[in-house]
């Protein structure tokens, strides 16, 4: 099989290359160029976009003595991934980049072309498991690696991207990829994991959607529209947020307050105490199904943060919508995030919260 590996400069693309080629595919290697001046996007080893990660990548395909590219998706990436942070964040939601660029990127634009050349499949270094079924269907489900579990991000692809997906680390634990890495003589054997969002190089997200949105001041108040505060724009905030508020009225109690809804055309930013945050309800939209759509309500598992835990629900669809009804309340979820459904350890699908009540 013709296998295009996305290698991002880290362990693990760099052993799910290895793997693949120890089990006698046909492996070219392509790291994505996601930034016209990649110096502004990560410095360091700390992420995937930069010079010195291409170069690692290279290095480790060099080893293995595979083909290797770089391919340039920097216009793409910023329409696609950089722009749309910006406007969630004007719009007063929440998005998940990593996971747009997964939707949009890794597994769109260049999955687009990479079969438009001949490659039958596209593998990166994520941890999830794929199983192939007599039927010719593929299910998505939780890697053997449970801290690791990366099925999260990947809870918007469709059938037909799946079908040409593969995930070679799906049964490895990460200290197992590294000892891996080290034996092969990759010098990204004990390179650090990347955490931040990789587009903004310093790890400052106030002060890059600072830099990208104009400020626009306006009033924090409480619930019944009190004024508490001020702010300087409310992309500042986040449901759930409880620090730097910087409020002039304390709470009668003098209990914390925490960010409870953001209203950017009104350009308020409302706050109440914690127990104000609970939602047992989520309405999403833009819904996208691993596999067949489920008719009709279903009991299922829903996760609303990458690193987060999956919560008993039921789950019923209405044409482009579907309402999420959590069994326990669930606390700081913000429109914008999104929401990815499980049967089991199975992926089922994804939507974006619209509303959470």
């Amino acid at each position: 099989m013709r296998v295009l590996v996305a290698m991002s400069g880290g362990v693990d693309s760099a052993v799910a290359a290895a793997r693949l080629v120890a089990q006698g595919h046909d492996v070219t290697g392509v790291h994505l160029a996601l930034s016209k001046n990649p110096a502004s996007y990560r410095s360091g080893a700390r992420g995937c976009c930069s010079l010195e990660d291409s170069h690692d990548a290279r290095r480790v395909a060099d080893r293995l003595d595979i083909p290797f590219y770089v391919w340039d998706f920097a216009e793409e990436f910023h329409e696609a991934v950089v722009e749309d942070f910006v406007a969630e964040y004007r719009a007063g939601r929440t998005p998940n980049p990593c996971l747009r660029c997964n939707e949009k990127i890794k597994f769109a634009a260049v999955l687009d072309r990479g079969l438009a050349l001949g490659f039958d499949a596209v593998a990166t270094g994520h941890y999830a498991d794929l199983r192939r079924h007599d039927d010719g269907t593929v299910t998505l489900h939780r890697a053997a690696d449970d801290a690791k579990d990366q099925s999260y991000v990947l809870g918007m692809l469709t059938q037909a991207q799946l079908s040409r997906c593969l995930f070679p680390l799906f049964d490895v634990e990460k200290p197992v990829v590294r000892e891996e890495a080290r034996a092969l003589g990759f010098g990204v054997a004990k390179k650090p994991d990347s955490h931040d969002i990789c587009f903004i190089a310093d790890g400052d997200t106030q002060g890059f959607l600072s830099r990208h949105l104009d400020d626009a001041p306006g009033d924090i108040v409480d619930a019944d529209g009190a004024v508490l505060g001020r702010h300087s724009g409310t992309h500042n905030f986040t449901v759930g947020q409880r620090k730097g508020l910087d409020l002039r009225v304390p709470a009668p109690g003098g209990e914390p307050r925490y960010v409870l809804s953001i209203e950017p055309v009104a350009r308020r930013v409302v706050v109440g105490p914690r127990e104000e945050l609970a939602v047992t309800r989520l309405a999403g939209i833009r819904p996208t199904w691993t596999g067949v759509r489920p008719d009709g309500p279903w009991r299922g598992r829903a996760q609303y943060r990458a690193h987060g835990v999956a919560q008993a629900a039921t789950i019923e669809t209405a044409g482009d919508t579907l309402t999420v009804s959590l069994d326990e309340p669930a606390s700081g979820v913000a429109p914008g995030q999104t929401v990815v459904l499980y049967d089991g350890d199975r992926v089922v699908g994804s939507a974006v919260i619209a509303e959470a009540a």
